[in-house]
């Protein structure tokens, strides 16, 4: 369980990045609002995981998915750059994630 939570707090990781910029070309009430409640399902999520796993593990898993998903999402919805290093490296990360989960 610890696990999906984890998951779940680094797709509201995602949301809120993807809410930052919203709200920078919005500025409106409701997308703060969202902003707000995004990160702050991420981070009751991330410490309900925490619960069980490591903390350095948690913390590495959750920002690799912010991190990976809001340059993944730019490259979506935004229109970002989608080199063929930047995709090589975005696969790293998740890579690391992916192996962390193995070895804990």
């Amino acid at each position: 369980m610890a696990w999906i939570a984890l998951i779940v707090a680094g797709l509201c990781e995602m949301l809120g990045v993807v809410l930052i910029n919203k709200l920078h070309k919005d500025r409106n009430w409701q997308s703060l609002v969202l902003l707000i409640a995004s990160f702050g399902a991420s981070f009751i999520f991330l410490a309900y995981s925490m619960r069980t796993l490591p903390m350095g593990t948690a913390y590495a898993i959750w920002t690799g998915i912010g991190a990976s998903g809001g340059a993944i999402l730019g490259m979506v919805l935004f229109k970002e750059s989608k080199d063929w290093k930047r995709l090589v490296f975005i696969g790293m990360v998740l890579g690391a994630a992916i192996g962390l989960k193995l070895v804990s």
